[in-house]
């Protein structure tokens, strides 16, 4: 269970940083915020506890790992039944290949982030796996040509 915490200014701060860094240490934070080491990691815990910090990991290169296609997929289920789109849901956070998945409001029904080597593959995954989904009934892609912005950053 989260604890009710409101922000700070020097929490604020805190988060801009880890944002940007999130390998420095506690003795370089609390340099960068204004804190000593050990005030540092008790904001840093509390903000942790409180629900503010989810959780810390790398940003890979895809490129480098094979998987630099990003294509966005607007996919439309059929209707008729609440469960699929229960298995939908279910089925979609198994595939490695998406990035995220958004259930939207519009002329379809889920807007799908994937990424995966090149065209071959992903008509291969959309052709073995997307549309074969539960209750898929139509889908749209879009390949992305050139990444201008791509961020986790939060405006904090």
């Amino acid at each position: 269970m989260t604890e009710k915490y409101a922000l700070s200014n020097l929490d604020r701060k805190i988060l801009r940083t880890l944002q940007g860094t999130g390998r420095i240490s506690f003795t370089e934070l609390g340099k960068a915020v204004g804190l000593t080491t050990t005030p540092c990691i008790e904001r840093v815990r509390k903000l942790e506890r409180a629900g503010f910090i989810n959780g810390y990991s790398a940003l890979l290169n895809a490129d480098q790992l094979g998987a630099g296609l990003i294509v966005f997929v607007q996919i439309r289920l059929n209707r008729s039944s609440k469960a699929n789109f229960e298995g939908f849901k279910h089925a979609v956070v198994q595939l490695q290949e998406v990035q995220e998945c958004y259930l939207v409001t519009g002329s379809f029904d889920y807007l799908i982030k994937a990424r995966v080597s090149d065209m071959r593959a992903y008509r291969d995954f959309l052709e073995d796996t997307l549309l074969g989904l539960p209750g898929v009934q139509e889908s749209t892609s879009i390949a992305v040509m050139e990444a201008v912005k791509e961020t986790l950053t939060i405006p904090v």
